[in-house]
């Protein structure tokens, strides 16, 4: 299998989720379960269903994130220095109204974009790899095409 790229800080993050899962959420299940069955006739039991379905979907999120470990190849970005974009960079891009956003490049796992965090497989992260400060790129947006430069690269 291909290996994940990730930042330590995503890398943490998955594995505190995890940690939490089976340490919190696992043991409340199993008692939420248990409870639910001393109510009686199970097919019938509104609650033991939920809590089963939740099982379900918390073993599920386990079972992710315990293939996303396995996969996954940390990336030690605050060793990395320079001005051209590569996995990990922090990136000031300028669109063509001179508004400017910083975002991150990291592995698909840690992306969120209300945290300015996008995946190296996002169109794009896939524009600016590569590319150095001063370049001027353009990208396919939902809204038609867009034009940034880059005006600043910084490794964390």
């Amino acid at each position: 299998m291909e290996k994940i790229p990730m930042t330590a800080e995503g890398f943490a993050q998955v594995e505190a989720e995890l940690k939490r899962l089976k340490s919190v959420e696992r043991p409340a299940i199993i008692a939420a379960i248990s409870e639910a069955r001393e109510h009686g006739d199970l097919s019938e039991n509104a609650e033991y269903h939920a809590a089963k379905e939740k099982q379900s979907f918390n073993e599920g999120r386990i079972k992710e994130l315990e293939a996303t470990i396995s996969l996954a190849q940390v990336i030690d970005t605050s060793k990395m220095s320079g001005d051209t974009v590569r996995f990990g960079a922090h990136v000031l891009l300028a669109d063509d109204d001179d508004d400017e956003k910083t975002y991150q490049i990291v592995g698909e796992p840690e992306a969120d974009i209300e945290k300015n965090k996008i995946s190296i497989a996002s169109p794009l992260a896939k524009a600016i790899i590569g590319k150095s400060v001063g370049d001027a790129i353009q990208v396919s947006a939902p809204g038609g095409m867009r034009e940034y430069e880059i005006v600043e690269v910084k490794y964390q």
